[in-house]
């Protein structure tokens, strides 16, 4: 009877330390609470000793910030099973408690109006990561030669994971943030920004990172390895120059050329659409990962699960969708950020769309064109993209924000022109009133467009975006070689091309029906520019 009711309780023990270790419920951003609306952040700072063999972080984040109004209580995010050693205001300690994933720090005399900084010690192990980078938090890996490596991915579940900051899209770092990672001798640390220096520490070193830069908390991370620095520089299209750093394994060196290769080609392509690489007072980084890479701000990763270093033709050119997708981001992420998670197709769509606008380059029209078929095939449709407003990471986050975000950028290419798409998208790339420390949402790209175009594209962007409708086109013959077309559920009159058999021309859709004449049945949208039904009667 005692031996079966010890093991019961072992059983118990171990199952609800399992549960608390759990983060798959846990996402980013949603409802902005009212005690963090108030706060403006300014800089963090981090400073953490890594205990490889134990898995476990020990040190402190300084958090500066500017009140709008006083109040007597401060609120911030961190996963609960780190714990909380002290919160102190310059030498003065705090009074804090803990809800869950939330730290509550409580003055009764109140936090005056104003900057202040607040630092906050903690330590513990940080949730392991289940399936990097989807499933996020640290991988405690190995290299083939045994060497530590050790990775973060933290973009859906936000860098409460492992330091305690204000989890929410809407609010990032205006004055950057540093890093003082601490690791064993031997080890590199590769962070965002620049490295400012690297101090001895008995048997260990000290990395400082620095970015001055607005940064995304699910970007001010690291990676640990023994690695190798491949440096290029590569000036820009506006004429600057900025260091290509790759932080390569010392096993996988001989690949790194060609790396950066594809790097500095890519950065032209990319430039050419959205213009000069964002981040040129820093570098353009790439640090190797043991899995699929991540858009960390000047730092971004890059690895397979099946393979290394792998490629594929796109016409004559080696092309790596991993490595492309996650550059293009630091435009659409890094630079142009969503306010909110309900507006994530705005980045992870641009950036698929991106791919798209790569193939167009390394094969013309009909690489552009296979590509978007190949959006257009994964689309799912199950949801909108847009739900609300107020949406967490993982309400929002669906492949459709890839594919179909991707599909609409297509469809608006059709609508205003090359000459004008062209020229609005990197409008929304470039202009201050979308970039760096300003957010965008959904209707400040479809005021951008609106106004580039002289049309109201709202009823378009609603229809695409906020619902799962497809335009319901109906073709019916009213006599010899005669068709009416037109849609039952149009959002706006849009243009649509129709090939007949004297060839393709264009008409323009509205409530009412279009005749048409044509010695065979009409083809509608043979280009497949909208996601549509067509029904022949």
């Amino acid at each position: 009877m005692k031996y079966i009711f010890s093991l019961l309780l072992l059983s118990i023990t171990f199952s609800v330390a399992a549960q608390d270790r759990d983060i798959s419920y846990m996402s980013s951003g949603g409802e902005l609470k009212p005690l963090q609306a108030i706060m403006d952040i300014r800089h963090y700072t981090l400073a953490l000793d890594i205990d490889i063999p134990n898995q476990s972080i020990n040190g402190y984040t300084d958090i500066e910030f500017i009140l709008s109004k006083q109040t007597d209580t401060l609120l911030f995010d961190l996963v609960h099973f780190l714990n909380v050693t002290r919160i102190s205001t310059g030498k003065k300690d705090k009074n804090f408690y803990r809800e869950k994933d939330l730290i509550y720090i409580v003055d009764a005399a109140g936090f005056k109006a104003g900057k202040q900084t607040i630092r906050i010690a903690y330590n513990g192990k940080p949730p392991v990561a289940v399936n990097p980078p989807w499933q996020g938090g640290f991988s405690w890996k190995k290299d083939e030669s045994g060497n530590p490596w050790v990775v973060i991915n933290c973009q859906l579940e936000g860098a409460k994971v492992y330091f305690p900051c204000k989890d929410h899209p809407s609010d990032e770092p205006n004055e950057g943030a540093d890093l003082f990672i601490t690791v064993p001798k031997g080890l590199t640390v590769a962070g965002p920004g620049l490295l400012q220096k690297v101090t001895a520490k008995n048997d260990k070193q000290i990395f400082h990172w620095k970015t001055n830069y607005t940064i995304s908390n699910y970007c001010i991370l690291f990676n640990i390895a023994k690695y190798e620095i491949v440096k290029r520089s590569y000036k820009t299209i506006d004429g600057n120059t900025v260091p290509i750093d790759f932080y390569v394994l010392e096993e996988d060196k001989a690949h790194a050329e060609k790396i950066v290769d594809l790097r500095e080609r890519d950065t032209r392509i990319l430039e050419k659409y959205f213009g000069e690489y964002p981040w040129v007072k820093e570098k353009i980084g790439i640090a190797q990962v043991p899995n699929p890479g991540m858009e960390h701000q000047t730092m971004i990763t890059y690895g397979d699960k099946v393979g290394k270093f792998l490629t594929t033709k796109v016409g004559t050119w080696d092309y790596s969708a991993n490595l492309f997708h996650e550059f293009a981001h630091e435009w659409f992420a890094n630079k142009v950020t969503n306010k909110d998670w309900a507006h994530m197709w705005i980045q992870e769509g641009i950036t698929t769309y991106a791919e798209a606008l790569f193939c167009r380059e390394a094969n013309g029209e009909r690489g552009y064109d296979s590509m978007i078929v190949m959006f257009k095939r994964s689309i799912k449709n199950q949801k909108p993209l847009v739900q609300g407003e107020g949406i967490n990471s993982a309400q929002s986050y669906t492949g459709d924000i890839y594919t179909k975000g991707a599909f609409f950028m297509h469809t608006l290419r059709y609508v205003l022109g090359d000459t004008l798409f062209f020229s609005t998208l990197k409008k929304l790339a470039t202009d201050p009133q979308y970039t760096y420390s300003n957010f965008v949402t959904t209707d400040d790209v479809e005021q951008l467009f609106s106004k580039a175009s002289g049309k109201n594209l709202k009823p378009l962007f609603d229809f695409y975006l906020r619902t799962t409708k497809k335009l319901d086109i109906t073709i019916r013959q009213i006599g010899y070689h005669e068709y009416a077309i037109q849609s039952a559920n149009l959002p706006m009159p849009l243009a649509i091309d129709v090939v007949t058999d004297t060839g393709t021309k264009r008409i323009t859709l509205t409530a009412e029906p279009i005749k048409v004449s044509s010695l065979f049945l009409p083809v509608v949208d043979a280009g497949g520019y909208y996601l549509k039904t067509v029904t022949i009667d």
